[in-house]
């Protein structure tokens, strides 16, 4: 597909603007990244299974910091595995708080897990993902192929630094059992109004531009698109696709898109390599010349800003102001 096609449109929840009402700056939805709040309360009970209070004061917060979208992840809270009656009370809280959805995003889910029971379970979730975001009239779910952190990774000082697992990436088999099953997850969510973002991921069959435009193009279904989330690959430390070349490549099946940045450096001499988290004005990413190449390719769909590190949430928010200081300044160019 390509990010022309227009979107379907759900039932909006209150405060959720569809994809393809962002016709200003104002109005386009971009939503907050709630990673940095925690999946698991003190006492060990899942977020999602916690008292709808606990919920409230995150969503509160999120509100606080200016935002009227919120990105729902399942790291924090997952919709597929609300039973209908704690469905039906997420959808009034955010009537109540007052924010949209900008999409509903599985994490570490991979639906070609190597563990057969794991990517059977993942699949079956992502389902249920599906008809919740259907539910809660969310456009948009947003889904990856990267598995869960190894211990490597979670020791590390940022995951990213170690190695993490990934596909295999030369076995055609598992490569054609992904496409299936992401038909499936397609053609169930295009039979909710939804639309299916692939989201890019290091070392998975979207690890990088030309991969993930083949895979989404293997799929083919025109409610399914990619994330291009060129953060993930700018802060490994390795040579990597130069983002701008995975911008060009991507943005035109993009439907979805989660947006943050890192200082990168890299000495060819030595084969060093240092990164962390930025703001995306002040990271390596040119966002001013991506957003530009996004309208024009077509681009209509939500935004996600993410940060990792410090204060989350405030740089999110800053990231915001941008983007929408960003949208504003092109939009009004192509009047």
């Amino acid at each position: 597909m390509t990010s022309t096609s227009t979107p379907p449109t759900p039932t909006a929840l209150p405060g959720t603007a569809p994809a393809e009402a962002a016709a200003t700056a104002a109005a386009w939805p971009i939503g907050a990244a709630v990673m940095q709040f925690p999946g698991t309360q003190p006492d060990g009970t899942p977020t999602t299974a916690a008292p709808t209070a606990v919920w409230r004061r995150v969503l509160r917060e999120v509100r606080a910091a200016g935002f009227d979208h919120v990105d729902l992840t399942d790291a924090w809270v997952s919709p597929g595995q609300l039973p209908a009656e704690r469905r039906a009370e997420l959808r009034e809280l955010l009537a109540e708080v007052g924010l949209g959805v900008s999409a509903v995003s599985l994490t570490r889910r991979s639906v070609i897990d190597p563990d057969p029971a794991v990517a059977d379970a993942n699949l079956e979730h992502t389902l249920a993902s599906v008809d919740a975001a259907a539910d809660l009239g969310v456009g948009v779910l947003c889904v990856g192929l990267h598995r869960p952190l190894t211990p490597a990774q979670e020791a590390a000082h940022w995951f990213w630094l170690a190695e993490g697992a990934g596909d295999p990436l030369d076995d055609d088999a598992v490569r054609a059992t992904c496409v299936e099953r992401l038909q499936l997850v397609g053609r169930r969510a295009a039979e909710r109004g939804v639309q299916v973002s692939l989201e890019m991921y290091e070392d998975t069959y979207l690890g990088d531009g030309p991969s993930a435009v083949a895979l989404v193009q293997d799929v083919g279904l025109a409610n399914v698109g990619l994330n291009p989330d060129v953060g993930n690959f700018v802060r490994l430390h390795r040579p990597v696709e130069h983002w701008r070349r995975t911008l060009e490549l991507t943005l035109p099946h993009a439907n979805y898109w989660h947006v943050k940045s890192y200082f990168r450096d890299e000495d060819p001499a030595t084969g060093s390599y240092a990164t962390a988290p930025a703001p995306m004005d002040l990271g390596v990413i040119d966002y001013r010349w991506a957003v530009q190449t996004a309208l024009e390719v077509g681009f209509s769909g939500p935004f996600c800003v993410e940060h990792y590190g410090g204060d989350g949430l405030a740089v999110a928010a800053r990231n915001r102001d941008y983007l929408r200081h960003l949208l504003a300044v092109k939009l009004e160019a192509r009047a």
